[in-house]
């Protein structure tokens, strides 16, 4: 198999664009994708201060990597979620690449921060783990931005990641979510930041391509605390469907995007938002998630 672009031996075969690529070539793809999904979403500019959230996996170490070489102003922040060698080996990961690149970087460690980690939290409120982890990461990216001054938050969810979150939105009709779901989350409030996706539209498999051709280190393992997650079945029945029909994925997603979010949007004007009296972050109640789930542990 030859490279589309070139003629050359391909390497990477991308079937869902019936396309293959040599390392060279596949590069180019990929910048073209990034480039076209944050002008036409109108993401963010080279004027902006990125905040750019950063778990030591593949896909956000290849969206570091990327902003970094095109040369936008942008702050790394990585959260120290308490998980035992997971974290510490995410960590240490994160400061090495910070320090490779003499880029800048946050580090929030949760348990010297608020005295508490992620498992031991998730244990002594008897909530699961998953829905625990999500809210005080949700938390913390609009709080660290928002001290610091930055115009934009960053992730590097995929195309993998946003098609498995709308299949499970709509399996349970999570109208509020499905409102909100899109590459690009503008501010609604003066303390809530505009969240971005730039990678909406690339694949776990091509982000790892990326990471891979660059000689990018990643933690290669999901956190210990995610099997038997609903997300992670998600995937999995859109892998098999895209295994059947190349495509399906990219199709889901964008024409949700296209055609089905407009009619979830009234859902999403319902909403009454405050600051909370204990913290003065936004939130829909008198008292955020976060302080409740504090006032809780506290109480344990």
């Amino acid at each position: 198999m030859y490279c589309r672009r070139c003629g050359e031996k391909a390497e990477i075969h991308l079937r869902r664009h019936r396309a293959a690529f040599c390392s060279k070539c596949f590069l180019e793809y990929y910048d073209r994708q990034v480039n076209r999904n944050i002008r036409k979403e109108k993401m963010f500019g080279f004027e902006d201060r990125l905040m750019m959230v950063v778990s030591g996996g593949k896909d956000s170490m290849a969206l570091w990597d990327w902003l970094l070489k095109k040369g936008y102003n942008v702050t790394a922040m990585h959260i120290d979620l308490g998980i035992g060698e997971y974290s510490k080996d995410s960590r240490e990961l994160v400061e090495q690449f910070s320090q490779d690149w003499k880029a800048e970087l946050i580090v929030v460690d949760i348990k010297q921060e608020y005295g508490f980690t992620i498992p031991s939290l998730a244990r002594k409120t008897r909530r699961s783990f998953c829905s625990v982890c999500g809210l005080v990461k949700r938390y913390l990216f609009n709080k660290v931005a928002l001290d610091g001054e930055f115009n934009v938050v960053v992730t590097g969810h995929n195309l993998d990641d946003e098609a498995a979150t709308l299949l499970g939105n709509t399996l349970s009709w999570q109208v509020g979510y499905l409102a909100r779901q899109a590459p690009v989350l503008p501010s609604d409030h003066p303390k809530l930041k505009k969240k971005v996706k730039p990678l909406f539209t690339l694949t776990e498999r091509e982000n790892l391509a990326y990471v891979l051709i660059n000689g990018i280190e990643f933690i290669n393992e999901d956190c210990p605390y995610s099997k038997g997650a609903n997300s992670i079945l998600y995937k999995e029945t859109l892998n098999r469907l895209e295994e059947a029909n190349p495509g399906t994925k990219q199709r889901f997603l964008a024409t949700f995007l296209r055609k089905g979010r407009k009619y979830f949007q009234a859902y999403k004007e319902d909403l009454k938002l405050h600051e909370c009296e204990n913290c003065g972050q936004v939130t829909t109640a008198e008292v955020c998630s976060f302080c409740r789930l504090l006032k809780r542990l506290q109480q344990k």
